[in-house]
């Protein structure tokens, strides 16, 4: 990565914590760590108003939007990110609702209740954040972009099962 790459991220990190926003952003702490430092994805933190399903609210949370290169199938790489994730302290939260078709999954770690959902070059959201990162990957000869938006809420219980 660019030292203006770097400037460019570090900027637009500043620019999308507001102060009142900070305890959201930490529920993505672990996560933006783990694309980060384990996965070694270029990756920008914000605070988000989720639509939980569990408790059919909108729940203050954050998200990571994240991008990398791989030379391998970009679909490996999202097998691989999903095999070391359970490494990594993160376990599978009570009642997941995964959509496994969409590479989506739910783990839980330090409090947050977190949604990693993978997409390729085939996909876009269109979103600042997401042209942020993409543009400070350096992509080599053979490799292909992929992301992971990965969306963070407090843990919860398992959601009820009652009519």
């Amino acid at each position: 990565m660019t030292r203006l790459h770097r400037m460019k991220l570090a900027t637009f990190a500043v620019f999308l914590t507001p102060i009142g926003a900070s305890a959201q952003v930490e529920l993505c702490e672990s996560a933006e760590r783990y694309v980060r430092e384990v996965i070694g994805m270029i990756a920008v933190t914000e605070p988000d108003t989720i639509d939980d399903w569990r408790t059919r609210a909108m729940v203050p949370g954050c998200r990571v939007t994240a991008a990398a290169a791989a030379r391998r199938p970009v679909r490996d790489a999202a097998r691989a990110f999903y095999e070391t994730i359970l490494d990594d302290g993160w376990v599978r939260t009570p009642d997941p609702r995964d959509a496994p078709n969409e590479a989506s999954m739910r783990f839980r770690k330090d409090g947050a209740d977190c949604l990693f959902n993978y997409y390729d070059n085939s996909m876009s959201l269109n979103t600042e954040a997401e042209m942020t990162v993409t543009d400070a990957v350096w992509v080599g000869p053979g490799q292909e972009i992929y992301n992971f938006l990965v969306m963070c809420t407090p843990a919860m219980p398992a959601a009820s099962r009652g009519g």
